[in-house]
Formats: structure tokens, C-alpha cells, sequence
């Protein structure tokens, strides 16, 4: 099919620039976004930003960083202002716009997407339950007696990172295993949500949740009421994270109560929409002259701009706010925050007791056995049990590497061992360096395995 024919092998003119450099800026657009929606590059942009903090960590730029990282960030709106350091900001602020993309990734997967059929989302969406239950046994069986508080951390795979790795593999890959997997992994970030949610807070003040509970509660009446602009969506959420902060709950939670409560449709019929634009093109071809300045048209540009407004009203809010925020959150914030929370420095530390502490050991072992088998002995169970049934083209050798890429746990894995181990430094180095070490692990001896697994028939 011809790059200018739609979908219906419909001929589709191109758009009218006055200039070929004009369209040759919009195609280099188009490449950029086709280069910022890929989970690859992504995923190597965080990647290269923990490495650099890695080395940067083990270098004399530690100090100067660190003295950063501790600086305040003021947040001011209106007259008001709320001031916590950077590292806070990245950590509770920022990452919550990463929770409110992955809360809107969720809202669309159950609109329309993979989690939309109970059945169809039941498989996948167990084994993510297995994937989180085994690693938490494995930690804890290590950990019994000791930093326990940590069970957690082994149990959350990072979407980004996973998916990143599979695509590496390309055409070789079977749709149903990706389908599989992103559900997987997606009711995987749900668990580690609740988990954080229930288990990770501080002593909660009943006010604030309050404060929350009547904020959350204008969020849902605006959704009722039908209210399809972001801005009053983005005031309301602002407000909740700040009393979320303050109850004690983890504030990036304000991220996903915000993406479920934006309106997944939209005000303008789609159904009517071209017989609305067949009716206005001949009021727009009568009020155009051709021999006028565009800025002497003053019926034609005001006419276009009616046309602009409705058009811009068909995507859905939750879809215009996940274009807005999506290659930040990948590029910019994910990034940032594996520089800021992969700071770990080896210069001076006993690397035999560091690979023996039983933080260290539950958490590589969790990451690297306890999410294959967890993944894949749920899965076996429900299906020999006649509960389901794998996808097609899917086969137990693809369930197993399926698993094996579940330890891929960067984002959320880190984020859980800072909440955890928030005032125990020994505690929370040989947690990240874990992370770190499992993550390369289940990435690399995934790729290989998939590498074969994906070979010929299943």
C-alpha cells in the first residue's frame, strides 16, 4: 500500500505546503516520533542514564552530586508554594507523571484493549500473580529474621525494559507472545502499585486522606459530568498529589487515581463527523479568495478556526494527555530518575560481604528464579486445569522465556527498595546493586533463550 492511500486504499492528497521545506520539517517530525515511540530506544536511553550514574557514582563526582540531589525544589502555583529536595521531587513529584502514563496505558488495555475480555486477560494476568508471589516467597524465605520489610522489591517487572528487549528479537516473535507479555506485565505494575499503595506508606493522617478521598471524588464528578477539557483534570490532580504527600500514602499514587477518572471518550460524534465536514467545505471554498492576503481573510480564517476546534475535540482526552506526556515520561523523567536512584557506589565497600548479604542474594534470586517460576507454574496450572488456554502460537518454551525476561524489574524494583529501605543506606546499596545484576541477568540470558525459543515451530 502507497504511503498517501488510508486504510481503505483510499488516494490521499498531500498536505498542501506552500514550500517543500515546510514538508520536509513535517516528515522529520513524523521520523521523530517514530523514533521516541519505540521501547527500544527508550529503553537504551535509561539504560545509558544508569550506567553514567553507576560510573558517576564510583568517581569524585559522587560528592557534588549527592550535595544535588539534596538540594531544595520549590513548587509554586499561584501565590503557594511547597518546597522538598530534588531527589524527593524526582522520586514522589515526577514519578508520578510515569504512574499517571502507566494508569492511562492500563484504562485504555481495559477499554479497548487486552484486559477489555476477563477471559481472554485471565491467563496472563495470573501468571503476573505468580510472578509476584514466588519472588516475594524466595526473599523472604532468605531474608526470614532479618530486613524482611523488603519482600517487594523482586517482584515488579519494568515494562519499558521487558518489552524493549523482546522487540530486539523483532518479526521473530510470535503476536500472541507480545499480547501475553504486555497484559503480564501490565497487571504486573497494578500488583506493584497496591503493593506500594498498602505496604510502603507512612502512618496515614486521616485529614489529609480526607482531603484526597473529596478531591478524588471532584475528579469522578467532572468525568460524570462530561467535562472534556485536560486543564481542570490537571488542576484537580495536582491538588490530589499534594494530599497524597501529606497523608502519607506515596504520592505517585495521585498518577494513576488521575488517569482513571480522564475521559476515555469523546464529545464529538465520530459517527456524524464527515458528513459535518462535507457540509462546512462549501462555506470554507465560498468565503476563500484567492487573490487575498491569508491575512486579510478574515470570514476564512475564522471559519478554519471553528473547524480546528472541533477536530481537535475527536481524540480523546486520556488520549491527548498520553501523547502529551508519553515521550517525556520515556525520555526525560525515566531517565532522570535511573540516574538519580542508581547511585551506587562500590569505592570502599566489601564486595565479598556485599554479595552475600541476604538483601542482595533474596533479590537477585527473586528477580532471576522466582519470576520464571512463578510465571510459568501458574500458567501450567491454570491451563492443564481447563481454565484457559494459551494464546495461538504460543507454546511452554515461550512461557519460560517469558518468565525469564518477568526478572527485568529496573523502575519499579528500584522505587520499592528506596521506600524501603529509605534510612538503612548498607540495606538499600546491596538491594540496587541486585537490581542492577538481576535485571542485566534475566535481560541477557532472556534475549538468548528467546533467541532459540522463537526458532521454527513452536
Amino acid at each position: 500500500m502507497s504511503e498517501r492511500e488510508n486504510v481503505q486504499g483510499h488516494a490521499v492528497q498531500p498536505a498542501p505546503f506552500i514550500s517543500e521545506q515546510q514538508r520536509h520539517r513535517l516528515e522529520r517530525r513524523s521520523a521523530l516520533e517514530r523514533i521516541t515511540g519505540n521501547g527500544t530506544v527508550s529503553a537504551a536511553v535509561m539504560i545509558v542514564a544508569a550506567i553514567a550514574a553507576v560510573v558517576c557514582a564510583n568517581t569524585a563526582a559522587y560528592e557534588p552530586l549527592h550535595e544535588w540531589f539534596l538540594q531544595p525544589v520549590t513548587i509554586g502555583i499561584a501565590g503557594w508554594e511547597f518546597t522538598l529536595t530534588f531527589e524527593l521531587f524526582v522520586n514522589d513529584f515526577l514519578m508520578a507523571i510515569f504512574f499517571l502514563l502507566v494508569g492511562l496505558e492500563l484504562k485504555y488495555e481495559m477499554t479497548v484493549g487486552a484486559l477489555r475480555q476477563p477471559r481472554q486477560a485471565m491467563l496472563p494476568m495470573l501468571a503476573a500473580v505468580g510472578g509476584v508471589i514466588m519472588p516475594a516467597v524466595i526473599y523472604a524465605t532468605i531474608n526470614r529474621g532479618g530486613a524482611l520489610h523488603g519482600w517487594a522489591i523482586p517482584m515488579a517487572t519494568d515494562i519499558a525494559f521487558a518489552l524493549g528487549v523482546l522487540s530486539l528479537l523483532g518479526k521473530r516473535v510470535p503476536p500472541g507472545i507480545k499480547v501475553f507479555f504486555s497484559t503480564l506485565a501490565i497487571a504486573d505494575d497494578l500488583l506493584a502499585i497496591v503493593a506500594i499503595a498498602l505496604f510502603y506508606g507512612h502512618a496515614p493522617s486521616l485529614s489529609w486522606l480526607a482531603a484526597a478521598a473529596a478531591v478524588t471524588l471532584g475528579l469522578v464528578m467532572l468525568n460524570r459530568r462530561r467535562h472534556y477539557r485536560l486543564a481542570p483534570y490537571i488542576a484537580l490532580g495536582l491538588v490530589l498529589w499534594f494530599c497524597l504527600y501529606q497523608s502519607g500514602i506515596h504520592a505517585t499514587l495521585a498518577g494513576v487515581i488521575l488517569a482513571f477518572t480522564i475521559p476515555a471518550l469523546s464529545d464529538i460524534d465520530a459517527g456524524s463527523l464527515m458528513g459535518w465536514l462535507e457540509s462546512i467545505l462549501p462555506e470554507l471554498d465560498d468565503r476563500f479568495d484567492d487573490e487575498a492576503h491569508i491575512l486579510g481573510q478574515h470570514d476564512f480564517t475564522h471559519a478554519v478556526r471553528g473547524a480546528e476546534r472541533v477536530m481537535h475535540r475527536v481524540t480523546p482526552p486520556m488520549q491527548r494527555l498520553e501523547h502529551y506526556i508519553s515521550t517525556p515520561v520515556n525520555f526525560f523523567i525515566l531517565p532522570l530518575f535511573a540516574f538519580v536512584n542508581a547511585q551506587v557506589r562500590l569505592v570502599g565497600v566489601d564486595l565479598g560481604a556485599l554479595v552475600v548479604d541476604p538483601v542482595a542474594v533474596g533479590t537477585y534470586l527473586g528477580m532471576l528464579l522466582g519470576k520464571p517460576i512463578g510465571i510459568f507454574g501458574v500458567t501450567f496450572l491454570v491451563v492443564h486445569l481447563g481454565l484457559a488456554e494459551l494464546p495461538e502460537g504460543v507454546g511452554w518454551k515461550h512461557i519460560m522465556g517469558i518468565g525469564i525476561l518477568g526478572g527485568i524489574g529496573f523502575t519499579m524494583s528500584i522505587l520499592i527498595a528506596g521506600l524501603a529501605f529509605t534510612e538503612i543506606p548498607a540495606e538499600l546499596l546491596a538491594a540496587k546493586t541486585a537490581i542492577l545484576a538481576g535485571s542485566v541477568s534475566a535481560a541477557l540470558v532472556g534475549l538468548a533463550y528467546m533467541s532459540i525459543a522463537c526458532r521454527g515451530k513452536r
